[in-house]
């Protein structure tokens, strides 16, 4: 029956940290008068509930000492209202009682019979007494079965004003029962912690008479620990281990034979034992000191790289001398490469080339996301579940002293309070060092210097610079067309062909084919998303042969690629992108290689802001504001009129807002922008620009300039402009490349500005 809520105004007082709910007496030291009725309201830090307890004054009581106190029984739940100070400054609100209303029994039925259920696994699980389920199950009010919850000693405070202020009984009893089911949860865990405590006590109590059983057979039968004490040492002996480290292991395996196997420690001292042992001491390839060969195994696996062939055989040659001339190999001099460049480029399969290449065992170490320093240099033994680092468990694999070890992704290396693992590092890939590593687990010296070491990254800005300065870094800056063609021909088009089930015979495919495949489906500095596309018609191809609708072989033209890959993804916009002025072809270098880079700019009337937008970085908004000052300082001469900037606001973008961009190289490119915008000549579609500039106009040079150039003959440009100071670093770009592109080494801003827009038109348009 729904009872109705009545509005009335009573005497408020605060309980600190108590909740009084409907049913309860509670006894307080407070003066309420003639009051016949009080609102009880819990409050915390000053904070009070939002919904309080009409109470009936019971009776006064005197309390020792003289005081006064009430004692109060609640009835029912008030919401609070306006709050006032009565004349003999009370505090007293407006109350809107809220007897309980008595759903209809279809809506509880159900969740009082699951609180009751709950309520009754948890009165199990504690063992508590009979009566309290006694007291439950005389409980038929759906409401005040909900506040029982309150009763529990481990509800928090916060719980139950939060059951408090639940007016609704529905709702009441919905969050009843999920506390009720999390205290359950909880109380169950504990049981079944306790029970495996317990069970774990009695197992190991099993296995020690178990061990005093098997000791007392081996005894009978003359074959004691000593047994396994011996097989130890056999191991130890044939390992070949340095002197050091045959006394450290000699050491554990006296503490071994002293403590005997029943000992908790014992299995410690056994897999500390097993790793001395696994470590290959005294084993090593036998390398082939063959520059030659070495080349033609490195131009069988791999197209182009030519600086890391190079520097391959110069380490085998000058190997090969020392060893040829009787000249004890340095154990200072190992080599350290960096692979630096965009993904897709093949870092990480050189390293297998390598290997092969020296006849030597190869390991791949992936250090991406790795920012615990003891993955590298191991745990020490005092710790449970220790283990050694990933250089001692890398030899292990190998099963040689001298393998070829792959740092992968060492740019991608992390730092917390666990250490920085890129410091552990400094000691491994530190030459003068690294034939003395001292792995914590395994606390003896490892030699490292015969190890190869080839690191990988994606960007060398986020490699420590002391990690940095031990490695000899080799750019991978991208491929050109006829690179990324010769490589799909020679190696990518083979292997997906094997892959998706079909003969060199039944497939074929022309050289402009992959080379359109290169040029409207991917760009990118690597390969990889050539060899998907690849994949993607082979795929559908082998497709079409298992299905008989067609017969092999089959010749992949333009129109089996249209059909399998769809529309072009890759487009040359830099004609349609510059038509109009304001916009400027720049060149920049990103994680993923170069790119094309559009910088556009306009004007409004009004104000005198420079607006800019793109996800730029400090440097590239420094850069924007020196290009518009010498844009401003030079206006004469670009045949700007002199109120172009007078009240007027500038607003520089850089497309591709969702990419941050940061550097100093697109500098002239902003300049230019906005040269072009305020003497209204569009730039010319064939120029893309790349430099840093000053606030006089000078050029600076920058880096990067092989993968920019790259970028540049992708898109379609043939005239690049570059700081004059990097015009050494066009050695570096292939000669293909530089036949096809015009490049014009600037010093001056003005030169690049008569470089990259179009001739003055016979009148000029004040902006």
């Amino acid at each position: 029956m729904e009872r109705e809520s009545v509005l009335t105004d009573s005497l408020l007082v605060p309980l600190e940290d108590i909740v009084v709910f409907p049913g309860m007496n509670v006894t307080l030291t407070v003066e309420v008068g003639d009051e016949d009725r009080v609102l009880l309201v819990p409050r915390h830090e000053n904070e009070y509930a939002a919904v309080g307890i009409v109470a009936e004054v019971a009776d006064h009581v005197r309390m020792p000492g003289g005081a006064y106190a009430v004692a109060l029984e609640g009835l029912h739940r008030g919401v609070i209202g306006a709050a006032h100070t009565d004349a003999l400054g009370r505090l007293r609100a407006e109350v809107e009682e809220k007897p309980d209303e008595n759903p209809p029994p279809v809506q509880t039925r159900e969740l009082e019979r699951e609180y009751r259920a709950v309520v009754e696994e948890i009165l199990d699980l504690r063992d508590a007494d009979d009566r309290v389920r006694e007291f439950l199950r005389a409980i038929s009010d759906a409401g005040a079965l909900a506040d029982t919850c309150a009763y529990a000693p481990d509800v928090t405070f916060a719980q139950r004003v939060e059951l408090l202020e639940k007016v609704d009984v529905v709702e009441r009893l919905e969050l009843a029962l999920a506390i009720q089911k999390e205290r359950l949860a909880e109380l169950q865990v504990r049981r079944r912690i306790r029970d495996d405590v317990e069970e774990g006590a009695q197992k190991q109590q099993r296995e020690w008479f178990l061990r005093q059983q098997m000791n007392s057979i081996r005894k009978e039968l003359g074959e004691d620990e000593g047994s396994v004490v011996e097989e130890y040492r056999t191991k130890i002996e044939e390992a070949g281990m340095p002197e050091d480290v045959r006394a450290q292991a000699d050491r554990e395996l006296r503490r071994l034979e002293t403590m005997g196997d029943a000992s908790g420690e014992a299995s410690m001292i056994r897999t500390y034992l097993d790793w001395l042992i696994a470590v290959p001491w005294s084993k090593r390839s036998e390398e082939t000191l063959d520059p030659t060969s070495a080349r033609a195994v490195l131009d069988t696996d791999h197209a182009g790289l030519e600086d890391v062939k190079d520097r391959i055989v110069e380490y085998l040659a000058v190997r090969k001398l020392r060893q040829d001339r009787g000249i004890p190999n340095d154990k200072k001099s190992g080599a350290i490469l960096t692979l630096i460049g965009p993904p897709g480029t093949g870092k990480t399969s050189i390293g297998e080339s390598v290997a092969r290449a020296l006849n030597r065992e190869f390991v791949r170490m992936s250090l991406g996301g790795v920012r615990d320093e003891a993955e590298i240099r191991g745990h020490r033994r005092t710790y449970i579940g220790s283990l050694p680092g990933r250089l001692v468990r890398a030899l292990r694999d190998a099963g040689t002293m001298n393998p070829v070890i792959l740092l992968d992704e060492v740019d991608k290396v992390g730092a917390d309070w666990r250490g920085d693992p890129s410091a552990a590092l400094l000691e491994v890939l530190d030459p003068a060092q690294n034939h003395s590593f001292r792995d914590h687990y395994l606390d003896v010296e490892l030699d490292l210097s015969e190890v190869v070491f080839i690191a990988t990254g994606n960007v060398a800005d986020t490699i420590p610079a002391a990690l940095l300065d031990r490695m000899e870094v080799i750019r991978f800056d991208g491929y050109t067309v006829d690179e990324k063609t010769a490589i799909a021909r020679g190696y990518l088009w083979p292997r997906q062909v094997e892959r998706n089930g079909l003969r060199d015979d039944e497939v074929t495919v022309a050289d402009d084919v992959i080379q359109l495949v290169v040029s409207e489906y991917t760009r990118e500095a690597g390969v990889r998303q050539l060899e998907r596309e690849l994949g993607t018609i082979l795929r559908k191809t082998a497709t079409r042969i298992a299905a008989a609708q067609v017969e092999a072989p089959v010749e992949v033209d333009v129109d089996v690629v249209r059909d399998a890959l769809g529309r072009q993804k890759v487009f040359q916009e830099v004609a349609e992108r510059t038509a109009v002025p304001g916009v400027a072809t720049g060149l920049a270098v990103t994680g993923t290689g170069g790119d094309v880079l559009f910088v556009e700019a306009t004007t409004m009337d009004g104000g005198t802001d420079l607006v800019l937008t793109g996800q730029l970085g400090d440097v590239m908004k420094e850069s924007a504001r020196i290009a518009l000052s010498y844009v401003h300082s030079h206006a004469d001469e670009l045949g700007v009129a002199e109120d172009a900037f007078k009240d007027r606001s500038f607003h520089v973008h850089v497309p591709a807002g969702a990419i941050p961009k940061d550097g100093p190289s697109a500098g002239i490119t902003m300049a230019t922008a906005l040269a072009s915008l305020l003497s209204d000549r569009p730039v010319k579609h064939t120029v893309g620009m790349t430099g840093e500039v000053t606030l006089q106009g000078r050029v600076l040079p920058i880096g990067g300039l092989k993968q920019k150039v790259l970028a540049a003959h992708a898109a379609g440009l043939t005239d690049v402009i570059i700081p004059e100071r990097n015009r050494a670093d066009l050695d570096d770009v292939p000669a293909d490349v530089r036949e096809a592109i015009r490049f014009h080494p600037v010093m001056t801003l003005g030169e690049v500005l008569d470089l990259a827009l179009e001739p003055k038109q016979s009148h000029l348009h004040a902006v």
